[in-house]
């Protein structure tokens, strides 16, 4: 599978966090640095979100002409899709698909000029955070819309 031009995954490592009031050890959770200043990452910070989709519920398609976002799926599971719409770039016409979410821990940069979505495939809810490079003005949001089923990017949802 080709990968879009400026999209960046950084693979997360899960560390054991041991609390201090189980003196048994039996609920042992995890830690996870998400992002961190030296990841080279995003130019600049605008704004954190969290949303919570339930199963089998698509979220798509919506694309930035000034913002990037980086994507963390903390819990459940989607698949990502992305579509790159970017007419100067070397992987205009691209569709990336990735996994994340439970066990399977990443951040997603993803460039302003790529459509982007995702579907939850886990019983679980997804809860998303996204970062963004620019705050939401409600009076010039910085989003357009695609729909989820358009026939140029020609995703199959269903079969994910």
């Amino acid at each position: 599978m080709r990968k879009i031009e400026g999209v960046k995954i950084k693979e997360l490592t899960v560390h054991q966090d041991i609390p201090d009031t189980d003196q048994n050890k039996t609920n042992l959770g995890f830690l996870i640095e998400i992002l961190r200043d030296d990841d080279d990452l995003l130019k600049r910070f605008g704004q954190t979100t969290f949303t919570v989709t339930y199963e089998d519920t698509v979220k798509a398609f919506h694309w930035h002409k000034r913002q990037d976002d980086l994507w963390f799926v903390a819990s459940g599971k989607a698949i990502i899709v992305l579509h790159d719409i970017r007419e100067n770039s070397p992987t205009i016409g691209v569709t990336q698909v990735i996994s994340s979410g439970d066990n399977d821990y990443k951040l997603i940069l993803i460039p302003s000029g790529v459509a982007h979505g995702y579907k939850v495939i886990s019983k679980k809810p997804v809860l998303l955070f996204y970062h963004t490079t620019c705050s939401y003005d409600p009076l010039n949001p910085d989003e357009e819309r695609i729909p989820w089923d358009d026939p140029e990017i020609n995703f199959d949802w269903d079969a994910v």
